[in-house]
């Protein structure tokens, strides 16, 4: 079976983030021959199309690491809080920088996302309205299982997930993003 490389993806900087948190828990949770890296949007700074190709003569250097590292994943877990009912703004700017010019990293693959709140919402709204990016770079999303957790309280502690009903649920969603992406090797 070959070996599946996934880039990994906060949406929060916050220090003791539970999305964070939750994609470090799917670093454990991952399927057999399937490894996980985890790249931060800490340090990109605000999109600027007169500094991206083929504009500028070159990126600035966070954005150029940030899309190496995309570059080099076969899908993506995203894992994102929601802000005023969609996408928070750091990380829609991640994107932004990820998805500019014929080179995108991430057009045409796999993607999965997930999402952790204090409340009752599960972030149902942020993974909605990622739809019509995934749609502008054609990538494919793992509908099911939806991974919207709420009350996450009750289900970190110390910032480990401790939850085994939601390890479950994260473990059926990694399994079926690796065979999404199998699928898509195969041309399907």
């Amino acid at each position: 079976m070959p070996h599946i490389h996934l880039v990994g993806i906060s949406g929060s900087l916050r220090k003791d983030s539970f999305n964070t948190a939750l994609l470090h828990a799917a670093l454990t949770l991952l399927p057999e021959e399937v490894s996980l890296e985890i790249a931060s949007i800490a340090d990109l700074p605000v999109y600027n199309a007169d500094q991206d190709l083929p504009t500028a003569t070159e990126r600035p250097a966070a954005v150029t690491a940030f899309r190496n590292i995309l570059a080099k994943a076969d899908g993506f877990v995203i894992v994102s809080p929601e802000y005023n009912y969609s996408i928070p703004g750091g990380l829609k700017n991640a994107i932004d920088w990820a998805s500019r010019g014929e080179d995108t990293p991430m057009a045409n693959k796999a993607v999965a996302l997930m999402g952790a709140t204090p409340g009752l919402g599960g972030t149902l709204r942020m993974q909605v309205a990622f739809h019509p990016v995934f749609q502008f770079l054609n990538m494919r999303s793992v509908y099911k299982p939806e991974v919207a957790i709420t009350q996450v309280s009750k289900k970190f502690t110390e910032g480990q997930l401790t939850d085994e009903p939601t390890k479950e649920l994260i473990k059926k969603q990694l399994v079926a993003l690796k065979a999404l992406v199998l699928k898509m090797k195969d041309g399907q």
